[in-house]
């Protein structure tokens, strides 16, 4: 099965470096990257062009214009150019675990979609994380990031579950499985059935909406919290605002409401334009 990741990045190129080093150390190879850049400067740009002569895997820059946050137009994007059919999300913040694009596919299904799990990181954390460290795995071991003055508390166990435990963990969880951005699953074909994100929404649920909408269409959720782990790197917000969240809210209670599958501003003008250039 073709497999694509796909994350949104902005303006973060020490952040971003972090998650591609995430990327290059996972157990199974034969997947693509997508990086949806939301309008970032040239040293992001660079960045992936030095990035890509060490990557294992092929990687994919698609960038749009900076117009304000529009995650949802640069996902649109960047789900017409990947080639797989099952396409993985996370955030160009989140690090993955070495086996988080093996636990995706090991627990893919055609009827659902995945919502695995993150770890939030303070901003010292984040920038104490190194190369040697991602490869080693250290950054994820909760007794060296105790050494760099993390206090644990009950959500450690997605770092220290494994196995049949972490299994056991996603079935007793009482977490509601939502999409969400940093660490989210599902087939090519039910992305394209509910016509991808809904780019009338900016900041502010706007995953949690698509989701709603793949629940509309048939599929089922299923929560992998415990096995598909990413350390979030801290970061601040200021694209976030009341105005947003007010407006993105009220689409989502009438996506709930109405039971609405396809997005009214969605993929479908992107596929048209690939259509009408391959014609």
């Amino acid at each position: 099965m073709q497999v694509s990741v796909i994350f949104t990045t902005y303006n973060s190129p020490a952040w971003l470096e972090k998650v591609l080093w995430g990327f290059f150390e996972q157990t199974v190879k034969d997947f693509e990257i997508v990086i949806a850049d939301d309008g970032s400067r040239s040293d992001t740009r660079d960045l992936i062009e030095r990035m890509r002569v060490e990557s294992p895997v092929p990687i994919k820059h698609i960038w749009q214009e900076d117009d304000g946050f529009q995650k949802c137009r640069i996902l649109n994007k960047a789900i017409v150019a990947a080639e797989g059919e099952y396409v993985i999300f996370t955030d160009g913040d989140c690090i993955p675990r070495n086996d988080f694009v093996a636990q995706h596919l090991r627990f893919a299904r055609r009827d659902r979609y995945l919502s695995g799990g993150y770890f939030k990181l303070p901003l010292d954390v984040s920038h104490a994380i190194t190369r040697d460290d991602i490869v080693a795995q250290r950054a994820f071991d909760v007794g060296w990031l105790a050494s760099q003055g993390f206090t644990h508390t009950h959500k450690s166990l997605k770092l220290i579950a494994r196995g049949w435990f972490a299994d056991l963990l996603n079935v007793l969880s009482l977490t509601r499985p939502t999409w969400n951005g940093h660490s989210a699953s599902c087939h090519r074909e039910h992305i394209i059935a509910v016509n991808g994100f809904d780019e009338n929404m900016q900041y502010g649920g706007q995953d949690c909406e698509f989701g709603d909408r793949l629940l509309n269409y048939g599929l089922k959720a299923q929560r992998i919290r415990y096995s598909a782990i990413c350390l979030h790197l801290d970061h601040g917000r200021g694209y976030a605002t009341e105005e947003t969240r007010a407006k993105n809210r009220r689409i989502r209670e009438y996506t709930k409401k109405h039971k609405v599958v396809r997005s009214p501003l969605g993929l479908d003008q992107y596929l048209e334009k690939e259509k009408e250039v391959v014609e």
